[in-house]
């Protein structure tokens, strides 16, 4: 069975992202850059199920500028097999992101199309729920347990009731939540191990996409900072507060 991982690189989660002076954008000059980390987490899943013996190739994908390569990198250290970039320095919208993967897939025919549940710049939440819509393929999101079975997988999801259990015929497409599993570090004979494993490159006219962007953006801006909280001596204050003050009872 092969699995495909689909990774992003941004703004690593640990970094406060400042906003552009003219706030057309969010300032990504000179700030540490990681691979993204839900994404992080569906490779960790394609990589422990090849461990248990029910993927037998990993291929990691990765989207935009060339510094991707490092991103696609640390895939091949945690245990993919091979990877491939579609190098671009457009700002990709989900929509193009999964027409591209569509055509790669159809190239590759995995079973099982892993990507994180969103990504932590754009927080879109589209990417995995489209491309399983141009496969017509079945998808579970937000997945915190995947076991693979005789022709179909299994995935448990949190839903706000509770636990919801999907059993889905295969190919299908899975986007990986938080709790599914935590990754491994990986270690530097792995690090030095990827350098030597097939990398190949595309780009979006090989994969007959179009690029051009559907959305503009008007305005990028910091949240309103939060006013300090009151303390009040009892209920009947809290409540005047709240009616007079708030307006929201």
């Amino acid at each position: 069975m092969k699995a495909l991982v689909a990774v992003k690189r941004v703004v690593d989660y640990n970094v406060k992202v400042r906003v552009k002076a003219d706030g057309s954008d969010v300032d990504i000059g000179n700030v540490k850059m990681s691979m993204n980390p839900f994404d992080e987490i569906a490779v960790e899943e394609a990589v422990r199920l090849k461990e248990a013996g029910k993927v037998s190739e990993i291929v990691a994908v990765s989207l935009g500028e060339k510094k991707c390569e490092e991103t696609l990198r640390t895939a091949l250290a945690m245990g993919a097999d091979r990877a491939i970039h579609v190098e671009t320095d457009a700002k990709l919208e989900p929509l193009a992101v999964a027409k591209m993967l569509k055509t790669i897939a159809d190239k590759e025919q995995p079973q099982l199309l892993l990507l994180g549940k969103q990504a932590i710049d754009d927080d879109a939440n589209q990417t995995a729920q489209m491309l399983a819509a141009l496969l017509n393929a079945p998808q579970a999101t937000f997945a915190s347990k995947v076991s693979i079975g005789d022709g179909e997988v299994t995935v448990s999801r949190e839903i706000d009731g509770g636990e919801e259990t999907l059993a889905l015929k295969l190919p299908a497409v899975i986007s990986t939540d938080l709790r599914l599993n935590e990754p491994r570090f990986v270690k530097l004979p792995n690090i030095m191990a990827a350098k030597k494993k097939p990398l190949e490159k595309l780009t979006p006219a090989d994969l007959g996409a179009d690029t051009a962007a559907r959305l503009r953006v008007v305005k990028v801006s910091e949240p309103k900072a939060r006013q300090a909280g009151v303390k009040v001596a009892d209920a009947a204050e809290l409540v005047a507060k709240l009616k007079n003050e708030a307006k929201v009872i």
